[in-house]
């Protein structure tokens, strides 16, 4: 929460702007392009990171395909993954999110913007709309983003088991799968320090449709799961 602070306090004279932007882009979605909401989405986390004290460094840019939509999936260790994924990723992308977050303040514009779809993991039928709709707009062009461990990591050293549901969408879609091993997002609002914290991403390389067509999700949620941890036990 302390970091938290900081961030507004240091931003400030900016903070009004930055809302008036994302009230604006989150009523007119549609008008605005991709590259512009990314672009407003990394200016407001430049300001708030050098506010904050954080650092985000991310490798294996080159592993994100060029050429056609594709899906993230990312260990999850807290409330920061999904911007330090917003802070390196050259590309924009959707998230699907838990049902709770869909209306807190500020993080509700944002998802708005991004066209994010949020999941009720107590409702089996809405959460296969959720997958349909998410298999539909992967394969009409969109990127999105799903944590497949479903909620984050009490350890931030070792990741949760991967749910082979997740992965629906993405075999639906027949769309690459990109691991993303994330280090250290903990340390940025789940603690109350301040102290600098640098965030690592790692954009592993990608499961192509080729690769895993005849494997069963549990099996891709295995090794996805496989490759993330090993990253995320390397120093």
């Amino acid at each position: 929460m302390k970091r938290i602070c900081f961030m507004v306090l240091k931003n400030i004279v900016m903070v009004p702007l930055w809302y008036l932007k994302l009230w604006y882009y989150a009523r007119n979605p549609a008008k605005i392009s991709e590259e512009k909401k990314l672009e407003l989405f990394k200016e407001i986390i430049t300001g708030a990171n050098r506010a904050g004290n954080v650092t985000v460094r991310s490798y294996g840019i080159q592993n994100i395909p060029k050429d056609q939509s594709f899906m993230y999936f990312p260990n999850h260790q807290g409330l920061y993954d999904v911007l330090a994924l917003l802070d390196g990723s050259p590309y924009f992308f959707s998230v699907v999110m838990k049902k709770e977050l869909e209306h807190l303040p500020f993080l509700n514009l944002i998802f708005r913007i991004m066209g994010a779809h949020s999941m009720d993991r107590e409702d089996v039928r809405q959460s296969m709309k959720v997958i349909q709709k998410v298999s539909k707009e992967v394969k009409d062009g969109k990127n999105f983003l799903i944590f497949p461990e479903g909620t984050r990591s009490k350890n931030p050293k070792e990741i949760g088991s991967f749910k082979g549901g997740s992965f629906k969408s993405a075999t639906k879609a027949r769309c690459p799968i990109v691991p993303v091993c994330i280090k250290d997002a903990d340390r940025v609002f789940d603690t109350g320090s301040t102290a600098p914290v640098t965030v690592e991403v790692h954009y592993l390389k990608p499961l192509y449709y080729e690769e895993y067509e005849k494997m069963k999700t549990t099996e891709i949620a295995e090794e996805v799961e496989k490759r993330i941890q090993k990253a995320l036990n390397e120093k």
